[in-house]
């Protein structure tokens, strides 16, 4: 069995715990999420099976879209709501809709951000929380991310609290912090800010509405109607530019072997390459400029 399997995580799950339920159930070693999903974060995860597993680290880089939504008046100490409070100012007067859009706006583009304290990166061989959790001071690294576009959905005023809670819809690169950027936003703003809710609504080629909740896959599997819910492993590396070969090509691409460029051949660095519909390798361009070689190679057979 192969192919990719787009879930809807649920609140609560680590990605890993998706990927031992699913093993569980399929009886299958060979099972891997796409992007680690914090627990607290639900929405669309990837889960790539059997030779699927060989295009986890480029469906990992592909751009994501999320439903975030930031509350004005509080800040955390891990940047959303699972955090104790660092910072707090009342929202005494409603954030107008075109100042909330205005400071959304300036986030587009190629912008920068500070690696939350609360997290895996690793600094000096130690990961940043474990810096956090020891009380011990860090420089954390600041990374170019790109906002592709923001799109304000709702904003509500609580009058009882003095908080605001603003819910937009981001599009973005990978490694993109959406915490940091609620922060951001919020400092922007002129108020303590923190993310208290995010969905992932989009990873690379996958959407919502292809999306299989967790728990309705036991049932699918005993209704032995897995396989027809499984997306080709080429679903996932669409986003690379494709080289359809004959019967003859495609045995020697399954083989492995390197071939002399051609005018065919895409000028992209990394590139798929297709027989039909069916997805034989992924390829790149040679070091020595004369050839190009496998990088990934698929038997599903």
């Amino acid at each position: 069995m192969h192919g990719i399997l787009p879930v809807w995580k649920p609140k609560g799950y680590t990605s890993h715990d998706c990927v031992f339920k699913i093993r569980k159930w399929l009886h299958i070693k060979k099972v891997g999420h796409t992007g680690t999903l914090d627990p607290e974060v639900e929405g669309v995860l990837p889960i790539c099976i059997g030779e699927a597993t060989k295009i986890v680290p480029y469906l990992t880089d592909t751009d994501k879209t999320y439903v975030a939504t930031m509350t004005l008046g509080l800040s955390t100490d891990t940047e959303d709501q699972t955090g104790n409070i660092t910072s707090q100012q009342e929202v005494n007067e409603q954030v107008s809709k075109e100042e909330i859009l205005n400071n959304l706006n300036a986030f587009e583009g190629i912008i920068k951000q500070q690696v939350p304290l609360y997290s895996a990166v690793k600094v000096k061989g130690k990961k940043l929380y474990e810096y956090a959790r020891n009380g011990e001071f860090v420089e954390r690294p600041i990374r170019e991310v790109h906002i592709h576009n923001i799109r304000l959905i709702d904003s509500t005023y609580d009058k009882v609290k003095k908080t605001q809670d603003v819910q937009f819809e981001v599009a973005c690169s990978k490694g993109t912090y959406i915490r940091t950027l609620c922060k951001d936003i919020g400092g922007r703003i002129g108020y303590p800010a923190h993310m208290s809710k995010l969905i992932r609504t989009a990873a690379g080629s996958f959407n919502e509405s292809q999306s299989i909740k967790l728990f309705d896959i036991p049932n699918i599997i005993e209704n032995n109607e897995i396989k027809s819910i499984l997306l080709p492993i080429s679903t996932g590396v669409s986003y690379l530019d494709v080289w359809h070969v004959d019967s003859q090509f495609a045995e020697k691409v399954l083989m492995g072997q390197k071939f002399n460029k051609t005018p065919q051949v895409p000028h992209s660095d990394l590139f798929r390459v297709q027989q039909n519909d069916t997805l034989l390798a992924i390829y790149r361009h040679h070091e020595n400029g004369e050839e190009i070689k496998p990088v990934r190679v698929f038997n599903c057979n």
